[in-house]
C-alpha cells in the first residue's frame, strides 16, 4: 500500500505562496525598470521636440506644431502631447490621454532668457498584465518548477516500510498499555504472577498483601454476582399486581412521551394553542372560504431598502396584475359560485385574497389553488421582463389555506416556502376538490404538525394548465392594452 507524504497539502500551499511572491517581485522589478527607461526616453523626446518646434512655437504656428507633435505621438509609449505658449494657452493638444493615463513630463521652452512656451508629454503606463505577458516564459517556468518540487516532495517524503513498522509497533504498545489499565482481569493475572514470584523469594509481607488484595477482589466480585442474581430473580418473579403497576407506568410513560414529543416540536404546541387548539387541525373541519397569500421571496430585504419612488409603482403594478387575474379567473365556468370577499392590495409583506363559496357546489379550494398558480405564472413573466430591462423585481411564492389556518400558512411561507412555490393547507373536503386537477407532494422531514399537514403544489393536469395559460394570456393582453393607452 502506498502512503502519501506527511502534510503534502501544507507543502503545496507553501509552494503556491512562494510562486505568487516570486511573480509579484518579478512584476514590481520589471515595472520599475520600464518606468526608469521610459522616463529617460521621455525627457530626451521632450528636449528634441523643443529644439524642432522652437521657431514654430515662437511664431505660434499651430499647423507646424501639429505636424511636429504628430510625429512623436506615433511612438507606442506616447499618449498625449500638449504645447502651450508663454501665456499658458494651449496651442496644440495631440493624443488620447483621457483614454490612457500615464506619467507626464513637462519642460519649458526658452529662446535665450525669454520663455516662449512649454511642452508636456504623457507616457503610457505599462499594465501588470502586459508585464506578465512579456515575462510569460519565466512565469510558466517558475510554475513548472514549483509543481516539480511538489511531486518530488510527495515521492521522497513518503514513509518507508521500516518507519511504518516502527509506528505500528508503537501504536500496538500504546494500545496494550491502555488495555492493561482498563482490563481488571488482566491486571489481576499480572498481580498474581508478581505475587507468586515474591512468594518464591520467601517474603511474608508480600504474601499478606497478595492475600488481602485477592480477598478484596473476590468480595467485590461476590457483591456484583449477588446484585445480578437478585435483579434476575425480580424479573422472573413478577406478580399480577406488579404487572398492573407496570402497565400503568407504561401508560404514564406513553403520556409523558407524547408530552415530550409535543415539547420537542416546540413551535407545534405553541402554534396549535395560538391558532385555536387541535380542533382547527382536524382533517374533517368544515370550511366555506379560502385565503390565498402571495408573498415576495425577498431574501435580502431589498424591498425595504428601495426608494418609495420605485417601490410604490412596483407594488401598484403587482396589485393591478392580481386584480385582473382574479377578474379573469372567476369568469371560468368551472369556478361558478366562487366570489371575492376583500379588495386585495400588495404591500411590503405581500397580498392576501379571500375567496368564498356562495353555495355547496362551488369549488372554492380549486379556485384558490388556480389563483395562486396563475399569479406565480404572471409574476415570473413580469420578473423575467424586468430583470431583462435591468429593473427591480422580486420572485413570489404563494400559500393556499382555509381562513382558519391563514396565520399558520403565513408562518409556513416564511419558514419552508421557496421561490416560485405554492403551499397548500386544506382539510379533506378541500383536498377532494383539487385532487382530480392537481398533484401535490408532502414536505420532506417535517418538524411541526402544520408542516406535516401541509402539501406542496407539484403539477396540474393538461386541462387545468391550458385553462390557466388562456387566462394568463388574457391578463397580459389587458395589461399591454392599458400600457399602450397610457
Amino acid at each position: 500500500m502506498t502512503y502519501l507524504a506527511p502534510r503534502q497539502g501544507l507543502f503545496a500551499i507553501i509552494l503556491l505562496v512562494s510562486f505568487c511572491l516570486q511573480t509579484l517581485l518579478l512584476v514590481i522589478s520589471t515595472d520599475q525598470q520600464l518606468s526608469n527607461s521610459r522616463a529617460l526616453k521621455g525627457e530626451q523626446m521632450v528636449a528634441q521636440l523643443i529644439d524642432e518646434a522652437r521657431l514654430s512655437l515662437e511664431n505660434k504656428d499651430r499647423v507646424s506644431l501639429s505636424v511636429i507633435a504628430n510625429r512623436y505621438t506615433s511612438e507606442q509609449d506616447v499618449t498625449r502631447i500638449l504645447i502651450k505658449d508663454n501665456k499658458d494657452e494651449i496651442l496644440v493638444p495631440v493624443g488620447n490621454a483621457p483614454m490612457q493615463q500615464g506619467d507626464t513630463i513637462r519642460q519649458i521652452a526658452t529662446k535665450g532668457e525669454a520663455v516662449i512656451g512649454s511642452v508636456a508629454l504623457t507616457l503610457k503606463d505599462v499594465s501588470k498584465g502586459e508585464i506578465i505577458a512579456m515575462q510569460w516564459p519565466f512565469v510558466i517556468g517558475t510554475m513548472l518548477l514549483h509543481l516539480l518540487l511538489w511531486v518530488i516532495y510527495g515521492y521522497l517524503a513518503r514513509p518507508t516500510k521500516e518507519q511504518i513498522n516502527a509506528l505500528s509497533r508503537e501504536i500496538q504498545n500504546l494500545h496494550r498499555e491502555q488495555y492493561m489499565q482498563m482490563d481488571p482481569r488482566n491486571y489481576d493475572r499480572n498481580f498474581e504472577r508478581r505475587s507468586a514470584d515474591r512468594e518464591n523469594m520467601g517474603t511474608e509481607r508480600s504474601d499478606e498483601t497478595v492475600t488481602d488484595s485477592e480477598t478484596t477482589t473476590v468480595k467485590k466480585r461476590d457483591i456484583h454476582n449477588e446484585v445480578n442474581q437478585y435483579l434476575r430473580k425480580q424479573q422472573r418473579q413478577g406478580t399480577a399486581g406488579e404487572t398492573v403497576d407496570m402497565a400503568a407506568s407504561k401508560m404514564g410513560e406513553t403520556t409523558e412521551a407524547s408530552d415530550d414529543a409535543q415539547s420537542d416540536t416546540g413551535s407545534t404546541s405553541h402554534t396549535s394553542t395560538k391558532f385555536g387548539g387541535a380542533s382547527r387541525l382536524s382533517a374533517t373541519r368544515a370550511f366555506d372560504s379560502v385565503r390565498v397569500q402571495l408573498v415576495f421571496h425577498d431574501e435580502f430585504n431589498m424591498l425595504e431598502r428601495l426608494a418609495p419612488s420605485q417601490r410604490l409603482p412596483y407594488l401598484a403594478l403587482c396589485t393591478q396584475l392580481l386584480n385582473q387575474a382574479i377578474t379573469e379567473l372567476l369568469k371560468q365556468p368551472l369556478l361558478l359560485g366562487v366570489s371575492l370577499i376583500n379588495e386585495p392590495r400588495f404591500e411590503d409583506k405581500g397580498a392576501s385574497v379571500l375567496l368564498k363559496a356562495d353555495n355547496s357546489h362551488a369549488k372554492v379550494a380549486l379556485a384558490g389553488v388556480m389563483l395562486g398558480k396563475l399569479y406565480l405564472m404572471l409574476n415570473k413573466i413580469i420578473h423575467d421582463k424586468h430583470i431583462e430591462l435591468s429593473r427591480f423585481a422580486l420572485p413570489a411564492k404563494a400559500g393556499v389555506s382555509d381562513d382558519a389556518q391563514s396565520e399558520a400558512m403565513t408562518q409556513l411561507l416564511h419558514s419552508v416556502g421557496r421561490k416560485e412555490q405554492m403551499l397548500i393547507l386544506l382539510p379533506n373536503a378541500g383536498i377532494k376538490q383539487i385532487n382530480h386537477h392537481v398533484q401535490v407532494h408532502s414536505i420532506m422531514r417535517p418538524t411541526t404538525v402544520y408542516e406535516r399537514e401541509c402539501a406542496i403544489f407539484d403539477s396540474g393536469n393538461d386541462a387545468m394548465i391550458q385553462r390557466l395559460a388562456d387566462v394568463r394570456n388574457a391578463v397580459l393582453m389587458i395589461e399591454n392594452d392599458s400600457e399602450s393607452s397610457t
